[in-house]
């Protein structure tokens, strides 16, 4: 079939001069700009957002779409970036560069870097190796990372090709046996955490995403059911519901769970627990209370609610919450070194990227993911180095300072 990329650019880019869409956010100008003519080999790469200039030139418009959407007008999405600069560095002289340690503890574990790979579903979406290209760039690249509930590659598979078992992502099922029977999959794996995710229990309204699959003229019936009778259906597909009995299954984000349902997997989990998806200090003081091993900041990237309000102040009021009880770590607009030092400053014990080695790995696979996590992990570390600050753990609110009302805790 015609590959139709320049009638999609011309019409895109008519769209977005036209009045009537004045107001379209920032994902869908971003899935529509008519970009520069991308990099052909990562090594170009200078930041990340080469790679998705890249992506978006390679990907299909659905595909692209669902990576790019926030929800509704985008107002999450664009606070997510945006808010980053509300806060400055306040650069010291004359100190000794020379040794900078990036590297971060989490439950007994060191990691070289405090960047970790955040999970993202149906990875092979975006290249055929999907979510093992990204796992062997992990191993070479030594960060962490964390599987999806919705990964288009088993567990076990993904663990090999990582060569130690990953952070398993859980989300929990209405029923009640399909999820024990993840969890007990994943435990019997060997992932030593188990991150539960509470954020999209309220529903999204993706419009980037349904746009663009109505921009999309392929045939994708080969990968998608075209008429599914249940939700259940579409998701026994996923390599992690293989051999499960989906048919009641409704939602991947039951209406019903509440703090209990920590109390309920503590019973069949035991390993450490993590929840995902907090952003305020009051949920923060509950998830604490209810015995969670540590807690993940997050707005799902701009996905998950249209708040309007930025992870990184999310975070603040999180970590006063907290109150060094269990470790903080963060996601959602993460792009740059920098990003990721003001969330370290602010208490994160680690950050999580999505978006920037999704685009890696649809522009180069395996090598693109490495690229972008270099690129990041040099970022960080000329930020050290303009604070001042020779180790991770070292970093305290001091070192950045905020305005317009954003206080730093």
């Amino acid at each position: 079939m015609t590959d139709g990329k320049p009638a999609r650019r011309r019409l895109l880019k008519s769209m977005l001069a036209a009045p009537l869409l004045a107001g379209f956010g920032p994902s869908m100008r971003a899935f529509a700009e008519d970009a520069a003519t991308p990099i052909t080999s990562a090594d170009e790469a200078l930041d990340v957002f080469d790679f998705e200039r890249a992506a978006r030139a390679i990907l299909p418009p659905a595909h692209f779409a669902y990576l790019a959407t926030g929800v509704d007008g985008d107002a999450t999405l664009r606070a997510n970036t945006d808010a980053f600069e509300h806060y400055q560095m306040r650069v010291r002289r004359m100190t000794d560069l020379r040794n900078i340690d990036l590297s971060v503890q989490l439950f007994g574990s060191t990691w070289d870097s405090p960047i970790f790979l955040n999970p993202i579903g149906s990875q092979r979406a975006f290249h055929a190796d999907g979510e093992l290209a990204v796992a062997r760039a992990a191993k070479s690249m030594k960060h962490l990372q964390v599987l999806s509930t919705v990964s288009s590659v088993s567990i076990e598979e993904v663990s090999q090709a990582r060569g130690e078992p990953i952070w398993y992502q859980l989300y929990p099922t209405d029923q009640w046996d399909i999820t024990r029977a993840l969890v007990q999959r994943a435990e019997a794996a060997g992932c030593p955490v188990l991150v539960l995710t509470v954020d999209l229990q309220g529903g999204s309204n993706r419009l980037t995403m349904q746009r663009g699959a109505r921009m999309d003229s392929r045939d994708c019936s080969a990968c998608h059911l075209e008429n599914p009778k249940s939700f259940g259906e579409t998701l026994a597909r996923k390599p992690m519901f293989s051999g499960l009995d989906m048919s009641k299954v409704m939602s991947t984000a039951p209406l019903d769970m509440s703090w209990d349902y920590l109390d309920r997997l503590r019973e069949i989990w035991p390993g450490k627990l993590v929840i995902k998806g907090i952003v305020t200090r009051e949920d923060a003081e509950l998830a604490v209370e209810h015995g969670v091993d540590g807690i993940v900041v997050s707005n799902h990237g701009g996905r998950a609610e249209d708040s309007g309000r930025a992870a990184i102040d999310s975070l603040v009021e999180v970590v006063a919450g907290v109150r060094g009880r269990v470790p903080v770590l963060v996601d959602s607009g993460f792009r740059r070194g920098s990003d990721i030092f003001k969330a370290l400053a602010l208490g994160a014990t680690a950050v999580g990227i999505g978006r920037p080695y999704i685009w890696g790995l649809a522009s180069f696979g395996q090598e693109g993911v490495e690229r972008v996590l270099a690129i990041l992990r040099r970022e960080l570390l000329i930020a050290m180095r303009q604070a001042g600050v020779q180790r991770i753990r070292e970093l305290q609110p001091g070192v950045i300072v905020g305005h317009r009302g954003y206080g730093l805790g």
